[in-house]
Order: structure tokens, then C-alpha cells, then sequence
């Protein structure tokens, strides 16, 4: 199946499908940068492990609970009646997660060059262990004089630090590019749910051109290839956070438009 929406796919936020998403847009970008900065420069994925807190559909091995249930000899038990929970519920497993981050470096000495990072939910979510320890990563990328282009296709969470815009404007995700040269000037890239995401600059050094890395493209490309359309159901609700109303009311036409919703 085609993907449905003409950029992102909020559905691919969901806890359950984001490590894989991360993992697919990550190896499909490096290959693709790699084909068009080759031979000056080499583009590398740097894997990093990450806490996560990610739904599962059932548990992965036994546990043990803190008060034991044993059955007994038949006795004369009286009956006792129980209230019905009001609603289950879903537990969040806190698991290690693998995601990956692609450097671009100069094949003549190694150094950085260019950091690429698409954000994954330990980045944006508040705390040291989270946002700040990504901030502090920030920091030390751009005072040494890397380029950084950030990724953010997650509605949720803590958006990377600016003193300007302050808010930033209303859009479910963004691109963020620092260019050494310029820092701490930052070119933002608002993506809206109706449109295709861009096709963003990569820098490198000078006097070289911009790399060209085409996000609808590669997103696309992964959601075919993982065949993504097997694991969502599109009737139900995109994962949290709520869409804005205006967002919501588009999603339900488009996707009753391409026959997913009754």
C-alpha cells in the first residue's frame, strides 16, 4: 500500500513502531548521503542505546509478584462479589533501546563535519537523563564547530532549545539546521500534516555544496518497505499527543478520502 498522508504519518509515532521507524529512516538517509558526498566524505551511523518507555502487546517473560496466590484443598469458601474495574488499561515497559545518530566526516583527516540527529522520545522528554543530557550533546556540537541538522517528527515532547521564536510556531513537527558558520543562527523548516516534509540541505565544508536529503522521499520509501500498512489501523486515533482540531477534523476526511476510515 501507498502511504496515505503526503509527508508524515503521525500513526508511525506510536511507542510500538517508533525504534523500528528510527532505525529504517536512519539506514535509508545514511545510504542515500553517502551515495552524493562520496569520495570526500563518509556518512556513518553511530548507534547509542536509550531507556525507552514503549508499550508491548504482551509480556516478554514471567514475573513474579510481590503477593503469591495459592490454590488449596477444596473448602467451604464463601462467595464474595467483586466490583468490575472501571476500564483497563495498558502498563509502559521501560526497556533499552537501540537508535542511531549519522556522522558525516571528512575522509582526508576523520573529523566531524556534519551531525544528523532524528529525535527520538528520550530527547525530548524532560529530566537529566533526557532533554537535558541532549541539550548538553547540542552545546558541545555546536561549539565545535559541527554542523548539526535535527529531525523532529515527534509531536510530543521538548523541542530542542531556542531563544528565538519563542514559542515556536504551531506545527506538528520541524527541522532544525545550524550551520557552524552561522551558529547561532538556526534555519527552521515548520512541517504541516497537509504537505510533504522538505527536502532539507545537509552542509559540508567549504567550498563544497549542500548535500540534498529529501525526507518525503526516504519516509515513504521506509513505510513501503516495512510495510507499516500491515500494523496500523487507521479507524482508530492517531498515538498521543492529541491533534490540534483543525488537524484532527483534516486527518478524518483524508483518511475517509482514501477508504481507511468507514
Amino acid at each position: 500500500m501507498e502511504p496515505p498522508f503526503p509527508g508524515m504519518d503521525p500513526y508511525l509515532e506510536h511507542s510500538s513502531l517508533w525504534p523500528d521507524v528510527h532505525h529504517r529512516i536512519i539506514s535509508a538517509a545514511c545510504d542515500y548521503l553517502q551515495a552524493r558526498i562520496a569520495p570526500g566524505y563518509i556518512a556513518q551511523i553511530t548507534p547509542y542505546v536509550a531507556l525507552e518507555q514503549i508499550e508491548i502487546a504482551a509480556p516478554r517473560r514471567a514475573l513474579v509478584p510481590d503477593i503469591g496466590v495459592y490454590e488449596r484443598e477444596p473448602a467451604a469458601i464463601a462467595a464474595a462479589s467483586v466490583d468490575a474495574p472501571t476500564l483497563t488499561g495498558v502498563a509502559l515497559a521501560e526497556i533499552p533501546t537501540r537508535y542511531a545518530r549519522i556522522e558525516i566526516r571528512s575522509v582526508v583527516d576523520e573529523t566531524l563535519v556534519t551531525a544528523i540527529e532524528l529525535l527520538s522520545p528520550v530527547n525530548k522528554r524532560p529530566g537529566p537523563d533526557g532533554a537535558d543530557a541532549y541539550e548538553k550533546k547540542r552545546q558541545e556540537l555546536f561549539m565545535s564547530g559541527v554542523h548539526l541538522l535535527e529531525i523532529d517528527l515527534l509531536r510530543g515532547g521538548k523541542r530542542p532549545n531556542l531563544a528565538r521564536p519563542d514559542p515556536l510556531p504551531n506545527a506538528p513537527y520541524f527541522i532544525f539546521l545550524s550551520r557552524a558558520e552561522r551558529w547561532p543562527a538556526i534555519d527552521i523548516w515548520t512541517c504541516p500534516l497537509q504537505q510533504p516534509l522538505p527536502t532539507v540541505p545537509v552542509p559540508l565544508r567549504r567550498p563544497d555544496p549542500d548535500a540534498p536529503l529529501p525526507l518525503t522521499r526516504l519516509v515513504h520509501q521506509v513505510y513501503r518497505n516495512a510495510r507499516y500498512d500491515l500494523r496500523i489501523d487507521y479507524r482508530q486515533p492517531p498515538p498521543p499527543p492529541d491533534l490540534s482540531p483543525e488537524d484532527a477534523a483534516w486527518l478524518d476526511a483524508h483518511l475517509h478520502a482514501k477508504g481507511l476510515r468507514p
